[in-house]
């Protein structure tokens, strides 16, 4: 489902101690300030900072994030406390989140903490766009993990994956903002919540504490502050914790095995390894990046699409991810790239019906924009003939120092040159076996991220998918410069000063591994017709490589499903589908592996330990690997 437009709030700040909103007809905290009732309130009201010491991983969950005040007093107590937890999660949910500019004004009012004023600048400098996604926010070297969901709180908590230590529940008060407080909406805390899990907030209306008694807490009256007499505590005491589906459940193993070393095993290792796993990764090459992830360059962009499907809403939050991660290595040279945006060519549509669709979707115009033909000429430099996308969270990376990038992150070790032949479960792990049968590694937790290997050793492929030969031509031209990527139905980078990468040709089951001069030609023709220029044939050079591409064009991204179709009531559903114990795959990453594979490897992790997805449910189902089974089960059940 896809969360609708989003409308970035309206704030009056005639009140400069209270900014209010005029459409809900009140203020985003009390007189006292913002941060004496988060210290009040929800720090003290949840035993913070003492819960979390000794921690591995701390989750919050905040209703209302408005101005941030909750999570800048949280990150702060974090930073101050020596126990801390590893890694602080903080999930917040806003519907009309505020605009960069509104954020800073409002900062610049209520914070008179030096140390809480770097937070607000740090939380500002990393601000997402206002489109419908949940937003992913590292902070302290990735210790601190916010994921901002702008979406109607009524849609997301049911599509949250996670399980949760503490609920801040805030926003505006019941009398203003009722389907905030509904206790339909309030009941998601109870699949939510974790064992032991409180909850907190500064409202004491008879509806919210019944609604807290429906979703299984105990609850307490407690002295307020700011003017409010009372607040509301309480804990989470079910006794009945429903167990996850097979396809959602975490693993206790602490290591890890990554077979393939490519852009979707170095994104998996990285992200397993930065939630606390140790990982091991193999390739049968003797360097990482051996194969199409070698490529000196690739582009990362998102899309637009009429009706803002799944396809379009998983590549907009991997675009957007992907942005937030190579934007800072290009800015400290640790990864060569452009990350200033692309211009994608508008196949079919006019400049008055793309103009249509942002505005229909609301989508900022940091995310895309509508250009014409002389606007697009203007921005690159070389001839348009129609309009154009100008995509802002996009640009080009090299996949071959990325993946090298991420192999150096600590708790990860590499071994190439080892060819993984077959895979043995005996009893709690699996083994890694060479030609002979011989045992080259074992672990509870393996990670099939080989490509078109992957079926091999997984026995069969989980949905139908296709293996396309892909060449691309570089050269050098002297005097043609491109100030940004140019794609449409292929693409061209400037890599370096006066060289040039283009292409990518695409045969579907050729194993030709040679360079071939019909493909250079193929690619100079695409080249042409996105810039003008005509390059002598003599000059360009090429390399090959193969791409996994699955019959939907999302990538396969989850614990690995058995061969036969989900039992039960349910089966038309993924998360439900039966698995292998202890077996994942990330694959299937096609052309777009460099959009892909931060916010896959990411959400692969988090489904391993147990962590906060980083999606709602919806697109992670869109990426299960057992979403093929479910779907065949599902033409069984409409059949009888």
């Amino acid at each position: 489902m896809s969360f609708g437009p989003v409308r970035e709030a309206c704030i009056d700040f005639s009140d400069p101690a209270a900014p209010r909103s005029p459409e809900f007809d009140d203020v985003y905290h009390s007189r006292a300030g913002a941060l004496v009732q988060a210290e009040h309130v929800f720090l003290n009201g949840s035993g913070l900072p003492q819960r979390w010491a000794g921690r591995s991983d701390f989750v919050i969950l905040e209703t209302g994030f408005g101005l941030g005040s909750n999570f800048l007093a949280t990150w702060a107590a974090w930073r101050r406390d020596p126990m801390r937890c590893e890694r602080l999660w903080f999930i917040a949910v806003e519907k009309h989140p505020p605009s960069a500019g509104d954020l800073a004004r409002a900062h610049a009012r209520s914070h008179t903490n030096p140390s809480v004023n770097d937070l607000a600048r740090q939380l500002r400098e990393a601000w997402p766009p206002a489109t419908p996604d949940f937003h992913r926010v590292d902070l302290d070297q990735g210790r601190v993990r916010l994921i901002l969901a702008w979406a109607d709180i009524a849609d997301v908590l049911p599509e949250l994956v996670a399980s949760v230590d503490a609920f801040f529940l805030d926003g505006f008060a019941p009398a203003r903002n009722a389907a905030m407080w509904d206790a339909r909406t309030l009941r998601n805390l109870r699949r939510l919540a974790a064992t032991g899990a409180t909850v907190a907030t500064w409202s004491v209306a008879a509806p919210v504490r019944e609604a807290l008694s429906v979703a299984g807490f105990e609850w307490r009256k407690a002295p307020g502050v700011g003017g409010k007499r009372e607040i509301t505590l309480g804990v989470f005491a079910s006794r009945h914790v429903a167990e996850p589906p097979p396809g959602r459940r975490r693993s206790s193993a602490r290591q890890a095995i990554v077979v393939g070393a490519g852009l979707a095993g170095a994104s998996a290792a990285q992200a397993l390894a930065r939630q606390g796993i140790e990982t091991l990764v193999l390739d049968r090459h003797p360097e990482p990046a051996a194969e199409t992830s070698g490529n000196r360059g690739g582009l990362y962009h998102g899309v637009v699409h009429g009706a803002d499907g799944t396809h379009a809403r998983w590549l907009r939050a991997a675009a957007l991810r992907a942005h937030q991660t190579y934007r800072p290595l290009v800015g400290q040279g640790q990864l060569q790239g452009a990350v200033r945006g692309l211009l994608r060519g508008a196949r079919d549509l006019t400049l008055v019906g793309m103009q249509h669709l942002l505005d229909a979707q609301c989508l900022p115009p940091g995310w895309a924009q509508a250009l014409s033909a002389d606007e697009a000429t203007r921005l690159s430099g070389v001839p348009w003939a129609g309009p154009a996308w100008w995509m802002g969270h996009a640009g080009w990376v090299s996949p071959r120092q990325l993946v090298a990038h991420w192999l150096h992150t600590e708790g990860i070790n590499w071994r190439g040159e080892v060819a993984v032949q077959g895979l043995h479960w005996q009893g709690s792990h699996w083994q890694l076996l060479d030609a002979g049968a011989r045992v080259l590694a074992e672990s509870e937790i393996v990670v099939l991220a080989n490509a078109g290997d992957l079926p091999r050793l997984l026995g069969q492929a989980p949905g139908h998918w296709q293996r396309q030969r892909g060449q691309v031509s570089e050269c050098d031209a002297p005097g043609h410069q491109l100030p940004l990527p140019l794609a449409d139905g292929g693409y061209v980078i400037e890599v370096a000063a006066d060289r040039l990468l283009f292409g990518a040709t695409s045969q579907i089951d050729d194993d030709d591994a040679q360079v071939r001069d019909a493909d250079h030609a193929l690619n100079r023709a695409s080249l042409q017709r996105l810039t003008g220029w005509q390059l002598p044939a003599t000059l360009v050079e090429g390399r090959v490589g193969w791409r996994m591409q699955t019959e939907d064009r999302l990538p396969w991204v989850g614990p690995a499903p058995t061969p036969e179709l989900p039992p039960g009531p349910r089966r038309d559903q993924p998360r439900f589908a039966p698995r292998l114990p202890g077996l994942y795959l990330l694959a299937g990453l096609g052309s777009r592996g460099l959009t892909h594979a931060p916010l896959a490897g990411e959400l692969l992790a988090s489904w391993i330990t147990g962590n906060p997805m980083p999606m709602p449910s919806c697109l992670i189902d869109a990426v299960d690997p057992a979403r093929h089974a479910a779907r065949q089960a599902r033409r069984v059940l409409n059949r009888t």
